[in-house]
């Protein structure tokens, strides 16, 4: 009798070319050659009667075949391994592999205190944290998880809140003494705002603000403007540069501590919602559902100030 699943290890080169973005990459992570690697995609391609693969020189790319048989073989090493973990997790311990790509907002002031206790109750569980702002490919990349920031676009992909981040303008006491501290949305006009260039779009970013129960929209202008890192215009305010717009969770320390003065607080009251998404076609880990559950958890617990690390 013949073995039906004999070309599995082409599969795993496949998923392990395409994680990595490369043959070279994927040569290195597996131990081989990247001509190893190119034959064995190349009999997985003959096999299926299909190119999974767009080759250039530096990186490789999907095509339909490929990323419609990406999915499914994902899925199924999927099920492998938590048919594994079931047999060899005798202890009745949680274990796999968890990859999550987050935002720098949360991964430097929300998720720390998360993973710290993921950590502790499943030690045996493997985390990949990807820290980006980049909204990255989850089913091409491999992540199970990601949290994104503001209204979630129709994309197929299922999201679940974990909050709306409040929203404050602040600026350090030194700027606030040379300038003068603005009374109203107009007086801005006359300082140095720090804006910040959305990615998605390359737009300047507008603050929000709530008059008098009306929501206000309002796009700040200046010579310095920020991309990339929207932590970037934490730092420049705190360097007495100027006012920035920024979460009320990341700034929360250097009020207390002085560093930074709130402005306008009459006008605050408007938020951005954080949600963690991932694609509804792939079975979740039990890994995977723990880190959800931890996440949303920490969420409830900072909404009623137990945990605001």
């Amino acid at each position: 009798m013949s073995r039906k699943f004999d070309y599995l290890g082409d599969v795993e080169v496949f998923l392990a070319v395409v994680e990595h973005g490369s043959f070279t990459a994927g040569a290195v992570a597996l131990s081989t050659t990247p001509s190893v690697l190119s034959r064995a995609v190349s009999r997985l391609e003959a096999r299926l009667g299909r190119q999974l693969l767009q080759r250039t020189t530096r990186r490789v790319g999907l095509t339909d075949a490929g990323r419609l048989y990406l999915e499914q073989v994902r899925t199924a090493f999927d099920l492998l391994d938590d048919a594994e973990r079931e047999v060899q997790g005798q202890d009745g311990a949680l274990a796999g592999r968890v990859r999550l790509s987050v935002p720098t907002t949360y991964g430097h002031y929300r998720l720390p205190p998360v993973l710290a206790r993921f950590a502790q109750q499943y030690p045996q569980v493997h985390v990949e944290l990807n820290i980006t702002n980049r909204n990255v490919d989850l089913v091409a990349e491999g992540f199970d998880l990601a949290i994104r920031l503001g209204q979630l676009p129709d994309s197929g992909l299922v999201g679940r809140k974990l909050e709306d981040a409040a929203l404050v303008l602040v600026a350090a006491p030194d700027y606030l003494e040379r300038r003068g501290t603005p009374q109203t949305l107009e007086d801005l006009q006359q300082h140095l705002c720090l804006p910040f260039v959305m990615p998605r779009t390359g737009r300047l970013a507008p603050w929000v603000f709530r008059d008098g129960g009306r929501d206000v929209d309002w796009v700040p202008r200046s010579s310095i403007e920020t991309s990339d890192d929207v932590l970037g215009v934490v730092s420049l305010a705190e360097q007495g540069i100027g006012i920035c717009q920024s979460y009320e969770f990341i700034v929360r320390e250097r009020l207390l501590r002085g560093q930074l003065v709130e402005v306008l607080p009459h006008l605050r009251g408007r938020s951005r919602s954080f949600s963690v998404i991932y694609a509804p076609h792939r079975r979740q880990s039990a890994a995977a559902r723990a880190m959800i559950a931890l996440l949303v958890a920490n969420t409830k617990a900072c909404a009623k100030g137990i945990n605001d690390d």
